[in-house]
């Protein structure tokens, strides 16, 4: 019992480790081995060049046969966090998602044969893969899950295909029977040995998705009621109007460990925002950092920041936000400082891409949320 409490704790922290990790540093560069995309594309006089070059790089530098690397530099594959060539279906999800709302047909048929094959298990889809050991990592993370299932249901929306659309209630049902009890969803279902975490991260909570799932899924439309409400209560206050970092159900308290993460607090107003739910004070606070360029990754709970990093992920999400909310100075500005992390180098292996030349390093959190970012802002 231990023993399998221990582990259950250990490959939480490791996922956490790859959300707040990824979404904490910049980009970079690598001479690695590249992936042929099979889909045609096609581009039209309107397309944005910045967009279709990260298009490319993503597509055909950052991705391997199994998907899109977390990091372009590789590594043993051996951490406790994904690294170098390692695959996440979190990388998985935002790419169909990005295929499915450009209307990209055969670039989502890839995306998500290779989601399934990759990262589907029994009861749920692992969250990481590593080609290097040949390790299948048997638990998920429940926003990965969410992420799959609603580029499924955009899918069916944008290209008219009821199957996908059944696909994807066929996958929330089973997300409801494993990462959900009582009406309460959690974080990690371990497949191995049948268990859940005791809480709920709230960027995990992901309210237009549980929006469509609600009326097609038994026991959505309570799923949904009860997230809500968490997702609303962790509000820290007009002070300082992000979120707290998770619930716990066993002892009915909000906490933020390590400080207030600015990538989850994001995640969690963007998520707000898609529901109509979103504090103004939350819009404010985000648009007056943007503007100032000091959207950093860390803050306490009085609201003082504890680094001065910024990141491709941050402002690509406070631009998604900003498009969500129709602000278009938040957008726009959000855009910009993004747009400060592009490799324009036509030499760099990285050209086109969001990443550090010099330290040589490209994650794909940054550059497939800047994929999404630019979409979103259409």
């Amino acid at each position: 019992m231990t023993y399998r409490r221990l582990t259950l704790t250990g490959l939480y922290l490791a996922i956490c480790a790859v959300l707040i990790g990824a979404c904490g540093r910049a980009s970079a560069p690598n001479d690695s081995g590249t992936a042929e995309p099979s889909a045609v594309r096609h581009e039209n006089a309107s397309d944005d060049p910045k967009r279709l070059d990260l298009e490319r790089f993503v597509t055909t530098v950052l991705s391997g046969k199994e998907g899109v690397y977390t990091n372009l530099i590789e590594t043993d594959q051996n951490g406790e966090a994904a690294s170098g060539h390692e695959v996440l279906s979190e990388s998985a999800g935002l790419l169909m998602r990005y295929e499915a709302l450009s209307g990209e047909r055969g670039a989502f048929d890839d995306a998500w044969r290779l989601a399934r094959s990759v990262f589907d298990m029994k009861t749920a889809f692992s969250y990481r893969f590593s080609p290097a050991t040949g390790k299948l990592y048997p638990l998920n993370a429940a926003v990965d899950d969410l992420r799959i299932i609603r580029a499924l249901y955009e899918a069916g929306q944008a290209f008219g295909w009821d199957e996908y659309t059944q696909e994807a209630d066929r996958y929330a049902a089973r997300f409801l029977s494993h990462n959900v009890r009582d009406g309460r969803m959690y974080d990690i279902y371990d497949e191995k040995y049948g268990t859940n975490n005791s809480f709920v991260t709230l960027c995990y909570i992901d309210l237009p998705t549980l929006g469509l799932i609600a009326d097609r899924v038994p026991g959505g439309q309570d799923l949904l009621a009860s997230m809500r409400s968490v997702a609303t209560g962790g509000y820290l206050g007009d002070r300082f109007p992000f979120y707290a970092g998770r619930y716990d159900y066993e002892k009915g308290t909000y906490s933020s460990e390590g400080g207030i993460q600015t990538v989850e607090s994001l995640l969690t107003i963007l998520s707000l925002s898609e529901a109509g739910l979103e504090h103004p004070a939350s819009i404010s606070f985000l648009k007056e950092k943007v503007l100032a360029d000091k959207l950093y990754g860390r803050y306490n709970a009085a609201g003082e920041a504890q680094n001065d990093i910024r990141s491709t992920a941050l402002y690509a999400i406070a631009a998604m936000i900003g498009s969500v909310v129709q602000d278009p100075e938040l957008r726009d500005a959000a855009l910009q400082r993004m747009e400060s992390f592009r490799v324009t180098d036509t030499g760099s292996p990285l050209y086109g891409g969001f990443g550090d030349p010099v330290a040589g390093q490209a994650y794909s959190f940054d550059n497939l949320t800047a994929l999404l970012a630019y979409h979103y802002s259409q």
